[in-house]
């Protein structure tokens, strides 16, 4: 009987020279190849093919898979190292590989062990890419409400439904698709399940949304009409397991978008530094301003305390334990750092901060969506409370 029990997910701190070693390969890729070519992506809104190509390459779309299916097998802390350090000069293409593997990730967890050989592999290599899909119209934050179903027929699911706000919409070739499989079950997560859902005959993207910020990667809509799939393509084998299998993935995720607000506080606290340093006013650099001084040492201050609340939950998921408390604070504080350091970035700019030919602008058209994807921060917030009243009862 296949199960759907959760597998451990504690993994073993990497080797500090390998993991030096590594890094410094992302930073060279980073300055070689991303930093050249972020401000006419993002202001085109192009998708960054040659990157992704890359990014295959060096195995970011199997950074968090099992080395036994081809992937990196990195532990959580590495993983948010590296996704803070790209994301500290552009955001956006972290969110590519982020949103694939939370769908690995749903499926090396709950997958049964031919699920994980036929798609883990393929997800590993980047030969397969894809993402979440959670979101519908009228079902964000409460999963439960979602309309998508899937019905057994025969040795097939057939679904009816439609996605949105869905990261890698039309690139992706693959998602983690949740449905209903028993509409009227009581109470409703019982009814919910998890399938692998390739592109094929059915399953048709909408509309690519322009967005404010976030550029260069899709967000759209998935549309399922009489859309089949194998039966095998349950993540699990078992139907009414899909509610826990996406939230258990949303840990990582949560740890992910922490990671990208860490970097986004970081990026924007680096750009501030150097150019209150280059900046002049009154015969001498600003920075050497008392209130540009209070500015920067805020910025400093954020953007360390979320470095060490990301990592504290990166170590808890590599531990193996149960860590949405921390994950929650971790992205709730962080993403809350990315947009305080940023807007704080931009009064240091002034009227530059304005411009397109500055950077900064980014930061701040960026900054916010990180307090709304993967769970509001007013979610956050209560998910940190609840955890903590349980463990803290009178």
């Amino acid at each position: 009987m296949a199960t759907a029990l959760a597998l451990d997910t504690s993994r073993p701190a990497m080797d500090p020279d390998e993991e030096a070693a590594f890094l410094d390969a992302i930073d060279k890729w980073v300055q070689k190849e991303v930093r050249p070519v972020v401000m006419k992506h993002d202001h085109e809104d192009i998708w960054p093919a040659e990157l992704v190509a890359q990014m295959a390459e060096m195995g970011l779309f199997g950074a968090t898979i099992g080395q036994e299916y081809g992937g990196l097998g990195l532990p959580a802390v590495t993983y948010a190292k590296i996704v803070a350090h790209i994301a500290s000069y552009w955001m956006a293409i972290t969110g590519i590989f982020n949103s694939h593997l939370i769908m690995a990730c749903a499926v090396e967890r709950f997958g049964t062990p031919a699920q994980k050989m036929k798609w883990l592999p393929k997800f590993a290599s980047g030969e397969i890419r894809g993402g979440l899909a959670l979101t519908e119209p009228n079902a964000g934050t409460d999963l439960q409400a979602i309309r998508t179903t899937a019905v057994r027929d025969g040795d097939e699911y057939v679904i009816n439904g439609t996605k949105t706000w869905i990261s890698n919409g039309i690139n992706g070739s693959c998602f983690a698709l949740l449905v209903k499989t028993d509409p009227k079950a009581d109470p409703r997560y019982k009814g919910m399940s998890m399938m692998i859902a390739p592109k094929g005959p059915g399953f048709t993207t909408g509309k690519k949304f322009d967005k404010l910020g976030y550029h260069a990667i899709d967000s759209a809509e998935l549309i399922f009409e009489d859309y089949r799939i194998p039966a095998d393509n349950l993540i699990g084998g078992v139907e009414g397991q899909g509610f826990f299998q996406a939230t258990g993935g949303l840990e990582l995720g949560r740890i992910n978008v922490a990671a990208r607000g860490v970097g986004l506080a970081e990026g924007a606290l680096r750009l501030a530094t150097e150019y209150a340093q280059m900046r002049q006013t009154m015969g001498k650099p600003i920075a050497e301003h008392q209130a540009i001084q209070l500015y920067l040492g805020e910025m400093v201050t954020r953007a360390r305390a979320a470095r060490l609340l990301t990592f504290d939950a990166a170590e808890a998921y590599d531990r193996g334990e149960r860590c949405d408390m921390q994950a929650g604070m971790a992205k709730y504080f962080a993403s809350e750092a990315a947009v305080d350091n940023s807007q704080t970035a931009m009064r240091i700019f002034g009227g530059y901060s304005y411009s397109k030919e500055y950077e900064i602008e980014r930061f701040y058209r960026d900054s916010m969506l990180m307090c709304i994807g993967e769970g509001t921060n007013e979610m956050q917030r209560m998910i940190v409370a609840k955890q903590w009243l349980k463990e803290h009862r009178i």
